[in-house]
C-alpha cells in the first residue's frame, strides 16, 4: 500500500491518468485528516478543561498553592522525558499506535482518578500529572511528524494550520466552560467528560489509516540522505546523536529550535503574570480579564490560521523560517505591551495581535521541521518538545521567584525581551544563509552559461 501511495503522489509526466488519481488521493487524504483534526479538537477541549479543573481540584484537596506548582512541575517533567524518547518510539512503532495509546493512557488515568478512594488521591493525582504530561507530548510529536505522510508535502501548511485552528477553538471552549462545568456538575463529572474526549480521539485514530512512524514515510532519497546514524537509531538507543543529527540536517535549524525553547521561557512569564496583573486591574473579579484576554488571543490565532491556509492554497508555499522569526518578534513585543497599562480596548487589540503572531510562528515552525527526512523528523520534534518543556518549566520557577520582587511588566519585559534578542539573531542568520544561497545560484548560472560547457539544458552536473 505504501508504494501505491507514493506512485499516486508522484505522477509521471507522460501518464495522463495519474493527475486524476493524485487529485482523488489528495481529496481522500484531506477528508481523513479533517476527521482526525475533529477528534484531536475534542481531546484538546478535554485537555484545557482538565487544566482548569485539575488545578482547582488539587488546590481544594491539598489546600496549598505549592501543590499546584508541584503538579505542573511533574507534568512538565513528564513531557520533557517523553520528548527524549518519542523519536525512538516512532522508529519502532507506527504513528497511529503512538497516538492511539497516548489517548487510551490519558483516558484510563482520568478513570483512575475518578475511582480512587480519598486515601489514594495524592497518588492518583501524581499518576495523572505523569501520564497527561507524557502522553500529551507523545501524541503531539507523532501527529506533527507524520503530517507529510498523511496529506502530502505540498499540503503541510494547510494541515498544520487546520490542526492549530482546531486546538485554538478547543482552548476557547475549554477555558470558557471549565468554570461552569465544575460549578454545575462538579469535579467527578468534569473528569468523566475529560475521559470521554480522549475516548473520542482514540476512536478517531483507530478508525483511520494513519501513515508515519516505524522510521518510514520518506522516499528512498530521504532515507539515504539521513545517513547511517539515522538508520542505527531504529534501535531506539541512540536518540541523542540522531536528534542532533536532525538539527544539523538543515542550516540554522538548531538555532530555530533553540529560539522555540527561549520562546517557551517567555511564554511562562505571561502565563504566571496574567493572574497577578488581573488582580491589580479588578481585585473583586480577576478571572474576567484572564478569560477575556485568552479568548481574544485565541480569536487572533484562529484568524491567522485562516490567512495562512488561504496563502498556502493560493501560492502553494509555506510561510517559511522568516515568518517564524518575525512572528516571534511581534508576538513577544505584543505580550510585553499587554502589561504596559494601556486601556482595555487597546489591550484587546494587542491580545489579538499576540494570538495572530503566535499562530503564525507555530505553523511556520512546524512546517519547517516537517521538511526533514522522515527518519529524522520524529527525533527533531521530540527534541523540540523537550526544549519547550524545559524552557517553560524553568521559566515558571524563575518567573515565580521574580514576581515576588518585581512587577509583572518588568518580569514579562525581560523574559520576552530575551526571546526578541534570540529572534533577531535568528533572522540575521537566515538572511545570511539566503544571501549565500543567492550568491551560489548566481555563480552556478554564470558557469552554466559558458559556451564551452555542455550543460545549458539545466541538467545537474555532479562533480565526480
Amino acid at each position: 500500500m505504501r508504494s501505491e501511495n507514493d506512485g499516486a503522489d508522484r505522477p509521471k509526466a507522460n501518464d495522463p491518468g495519474d493527475g486524476a488519481g493524485k487529485n482523488r488521493d489528495t481529496a481522500v487524504s484531506e477528508r481523513r485528516f479533517r476527521f482526525l483534526v475533529a477528534g484531536y479538537a475534542v481531546s484538546s477541549y478535554g485537555t484545557f478543561l482538565n487544566m482548569v479543573a485539575l488545578n482547582l481540584f488539587v488546590y481544594e484537596t491539598t489546600g496549598r498553592a505549592l501543590a499546584m506548582g508541584l503538579f505542573m512541575a511533574v507534568r512538565l517533567a513528564s513531557g520533557f522525558v517523553a520528548g527524549l524518547v518519542v523519536g525512538g518510539l516512532l522508529t519502532r512503532f507506527s504513528a497511529k499506535s503512538v497516538m492511539l495509546w497516548a489517548n487510551v493512557g490519558q483516558g484510563a488515568v482520568m478513570l483512575l482518578l475518578v475511582l480512587a478512594p480519598d486515601g489514594l488521591l495524592t497518588g492518583a493525582l501524581t499518576a495523572v500529572s505523569v501520564v497527561i504530561g507524557a502522553c500529551g507530548t507523545l501524541f503531539m510529536v507523532a501527529l506533527r511528524s507524520s503530517i507529510p505522510e498523511m496529506v502530502g508535502e505540498d499540503r503541510r501548511a494547510w494541515a498544520n494550520s487546520l490542526s492549530i485552528t482546531g486546538r485554538s477553538l478547543a482552548m476557547v471552549a475549554g477555558f470558557a466552560s471549565a468554570g461552569a462545568v465544575v460549578t454545575l456538575v462538579g469535579y467527578t463529572a468534569a473528569f468523566l467528560v475529560d475521559m470521554a474526549t480522549f475516548a473520542v480521539c482514540a476512536a478517531t485514530v483507530a478508525l483511520l489509516p494513519i501513515a508515519g512512524g516505524k522510521g518510514t514515510g520518506g522516499t528512498g532519497g530521504e532515507k539515504a540522505g539521513a545517513g547511517k546514524e539515522a538508520g542505527r537509531a531504529e534501535g531506539g538507543s541512540r536518540w541523542r546523536p540522531t536528534a542532533f543529527l536532525a538539527l544539523a540536517a538543515a542550516p540554522g535549524l538548531g538555532l530555530m529550535v533553540a529560539l522555540r525553547g527561549v520562546d517557551a521561557f517567555g511564554s511562562s512569564s505571561h502565563n504566571a503574570a496574567l493572574p497577578i496583573h488581573s488582580v491589580s486591574l479588578d481585585a473583586s473579579n480577576p478571572a474576567v480579564f484572564v478569560s477575556a484576554f485568552w479568548c481574544v488571543w485565541a480569536l487572533g490565532n484562529i484568524g491567522a490560521q485562516q490567512v495562512v491556509q488561504r496563502y498556502a492554497q493560493r501560492t502553494g508555499r509555506t510561510v517559511g523560517a522568516l515568518g517564524f522569526g518575525y512572528g516571534t518578534v511581534v508576538m513577544s513585543a505584543a505580550f510585553i505591551a499587554a502589561f504596559a497599562g494601556f486601556p482595555l480596548a487597546v489591550t484587546a487589540v494587542i491580545a489579538l495581535v499576540a494570538g495572530a503572531a503566535d499562530g503564525l510562528t507555530e505553523v511556520s515552525y512546524t512546517s519547517h521541521l516537517q521538511t526533514l527526512p522522515a527518519t529524522l523528523r520524529g527525533h527533531a520534534f521530540g527534541l523540540s518538545a523537550t526544549l519547550e518543556n524545559l524552557g517553560f518549566g524553568v521559566g515558571m520557577i524563575l518567573v515565580a521567584a521574580a514576581l515576588d520582587r518585581f512587577s509583572p511588566p518588568v518580569v514579562v519585559g525581560w523574559s520576552h525581551g530575551a526571546a526578541i534578542v534570540v529572534a533577531v539573531v535568528f533572522l540575521l542568520r537566515v538572511a545570511g544563509l539566503r544571501r549565500a544561497e543567492r550568491a551560489g545560484l548566481r555563480k552556478e548560472e554564470a558557469v552554466e552559461g559558458r559556451p564551452d560547457r555542455g550543460d545549458r539544458d539545466g541538467v545537474e552536473v555532479t562533480g565526480g
